[in-house]
């Protein structure tokens, strides 16, 4: 018993979570049950849902359902066969975003392998939506690489989201055992196709530390993602949801993050937020804004060579 208990690594008194369930958090909780509304933060059992709903006010929108067509090893979203399309679910959700007077929103979406358009259609409408009754708050989506079809991203694209984020999630070398149908290499194309459709808009990925992979690899990853023009990256701990799910290898320091995050901005990243409880849409509203200086700064560069 003794030996199958020390395959678990133990986690470091750094991943402890302070729990805050005030009345943001609360009627937050409550507004998303009413309309009808999934969040990653509660499916995903992401570690930051105290702060960001009771402290930050900020949510990430799960759309098109909360059941997923692809099992990845690290993720804690259900698999199975989803439901029908919900088309009134834009509405709901910009309905909310209006509520709840958010300067930022994330939208991601959970993988639907089923749909012929992978989900395009409801998540480009979901913008719009947000654009015409939140026309001041800034919209990031996170879309799986919907089978690596490049029309249905240019639905997407031709929406005018203000951030593009598609996830790389591990390194080459792990993604077989890892993710379930994406490819290292898809997700790199779906990322650079993304910046070449519309170059203005900033482009997003995450990667999970944790699962075996050296510094090396860490880092070649860097400089995959800035090779296809990548503006933001975050780096995370990855946590075990489950002992179904792909166990942790490594339980990374704070100062090995500080220091990844310094390698990340020395390959060129206008952004990366890197630390043990860092998912992708952790302060998502203060990485738009870096990237938005970034840009101005490009600009400013740009006229004065011209």
């Amino acid at each position: 018993m003794s030996e199958k208990k020390d395959e678990y690594l133990r986690k470091p008194e750094w991943l402890k979570i302070k729990l805050n369930t005030n009345e943001n958090y609360t009627g937050l909780k409550k507004m998303m049950r009413e309309k009808s509304l999934h969040t990653v933060c509660e499916e995903a059992k992401c570690p930051n849902i105290h702060e960001c709903w009771a402290v930050r006010r900020t949510a990430t929108f799960m759309i098109l359902g909360s059941v997923c067509t692809r099992a990845c090893r690290f993720c804690a979203v259900k698999t199975g066969l989803p439901t029908e399309l919900d088309w009134e679910e834009p509405e709901r959700v910009a309905d909310s975003v209006a509520l709840m007077n958010l300067k930022h929103v994330v939208i991601t979406v959970v993988a639907r392998d089923d749909l012929k358009d992978g989900g395009s259609a409801v998540l480009a409408e979901t913008i719009r939506a947000i654009r015409r009754k939140s026309p001041f708050t800034s919209v990031e989506v996170l879309p799986s690489d919907m089978g690596g079809v490049y029309e249905n991203l240019k639905t997407v694209m031709d929406a005018k989201p203000d951030i593009l984020n598609h996830n790389i999630e591990t390194v080459e070398r792990l993604t077989p055992r890892v993710r379930a149908r994406a490819t290292y290499a898809r997700s790199l194309e779906f990322l650079k196709r993304a910046k070449e459709m519309q170059p203005e808009i900033p482009t997003k990925s995450s990667l999970m530390i944790g699962l075996g992979e050296t510094k090396e690899e860490i880092i070649q990853t860097m400089d995959d993602l800035r090779a296809n023009d990548i503006d933001i990256m975050t780096i995370g701990q990855y946590l075990q949801p489950s002992k179904k799910h792909i166990k942790v290898v490594k339980y990374y320091h704070p100062d090995e993050f500080n220091e990844l995050r310094e390698i990340a901005m020395s390959k060129g990243f206008s952004h990366c937020e890197a630390g043990p409880m860092v998912r992708s849409s952790y302060h998502a509203d203060e990485q738009v804004n870096a990237a938005a200086k970034q840009r101005q700064k490009m600009g400013e560069v740009n006229l004065k060579e011209a």
